[in-house]
């Protein structure tokens, strides 16, 4: 199998239907693909919370926003239909574990029965050539072992979160299996592969619940971060790394068809897997006079050791992270200071994915 070599070339005039486009990663990966020229339809619900990336960098203004429900299968399958996308990226979920706990109903629906919805629909329009649809670390049945996980170990899920993912990843290999199976490729013509991604880093990302915007939140306020897991350890990578995954396989997926079909990991390198009190340590390094941290023992299970595998991407694909978790944090840092200063912050994404793509 021969790698792929990522080209914005590539990506230049391509139909890309994007779900989660006023996600955190959505967000990021509009900015990306239109920088690089592809035709970006974004699909996805309304952002539930302000302030958000999506709109303070102007996402709608970059592509053709569309804002729907993917369990409305009507509405999802008339977006399709009208776009006939070469490539879908799927990222649209419900991505929190709190409020996977919250929401069990919600969560599953979203997840599994709205990726459900958008394969039928990639099913009946036709005309797609490759999809990715983007799942998690979590989709693991955790062992809480110190070796990291390949694509090929056990699907579990210990929360409604990780479940519902793990469900999402079986449900992409029956329908796969089932409708766009290898042998029939050229019949169909749609190769589809899942992607699993380590905790990602990198400015504007609000999102409740997750480390690094606790942690920017209460040191805005002067006052420490909680911590529930301060010994759970983690694959840190900046936001830019399985982005760049993603495009990568969705145009191997398209240009070498099932040769790419299946799971994949991208997580950052050994070094910059860490537990959670060190990764707070590491910022507090690029923060003059940090607050530090408080604990806050919860009863609610996460997992305590996760890391992924990646091989198979730096082997095949030829993927690999670019930056390390200091520069993953400096950068992250930046952004979120001139968000503060009022600069805009559009333009400093656009300056940040440039500078991921330089760098060798």
């Amino acid at each position: 199998m021969a790698g792929v070599v990522l080209s914005d070339a590539f990506w230049r005039g391509k139909r890309v239907l994007l779900t989660g486009h006023t996600g955190f990663k959505g967000s990021w990966l509009a900015m990306k693909l239109n920088a690089w020229g592809a035709q970006v339809t974004g699909y996805a619900l309304p952002p539930d919370a302000t302030p958000c990336l999506s709109q303070v960098a102007g996402v709608d203004a970059l592509i053709d926003g569309r804002h729907g429900d993917l369990r409305d299968i009507h509405a999802l399958h008339a977006v399709v239909d009208e776009v006939k996308p070469e490539i879908v990226l799927h990222l649209a979920a419900q991505a929190l574990v709190r409020r996977g706990y919250e929401d069990p109903l919600g969560t599953y629906s979203s997840n599994v029965m709205g990726t459900l919805n958008l394969l039928e629909a990639v099913r009946q329009v036709g005309g797609v050539r490759a999809c990715v649809v983007v799942t998690t670390d979590k989709v693991y049945a955790n062992q809480e072992w110190a070796w990291p996980y390949r694509e090929n170990e056990a699907l579990g899920g210990h929360d409604p979160y990780s479940s519902s993912k793990a469900c999402c990843e079986l449900l992409v290999q029956s329908f796969a299996a089932s409708y766009f199976p290898p042998a029939r490729h050229g019949e169909h013509g749609l190769a589809v592969a899942t992607a699993r991604a380590g905790n990602v880093l990198g400015g504007g990302d609000f999102a409740a619940d997750r480390l690094v915007p606790d942690i920017l939140a209460s040191w805005d306020a002067g006052r420490p971060v909680v911590l529930r897991y301060p010994d759970a350890v983690r694959p840190w990578q900046h936001v830019l790394e399985p982005l760049a995954g993603y495009l990568q396989l969705a145009q191997g997926l398209y240009e070498q068809g099932t040769l790419f079909q299946g799971a994949w990991n991208f997580g950052p390198t050994d070094a910059d897997c860490c537990s959670v009190a060190e990764l707070v340590a590491a910022m507090s390094r690029l923060w003059p006079d940090a607050p530090g941290f408080s604990l806050q023992p919860v009863s609610l299970h996460e997992a305590g050791m996760l890391r992924l595998d990646s091989s198979k991407a730096r082997q095949l694909l030829g993927w690999r992270p670019r930056w390390g978790l200091q520069q993953c944090l400096e950068r992250t840092l930046a952004w979120h200071q001139a968000w503060k200063r009022g600069d805009e912050v559009c333009s400093l994404s656009l300056q940040q994915i440039a500078e991921h793509w330089e760098t060798q």
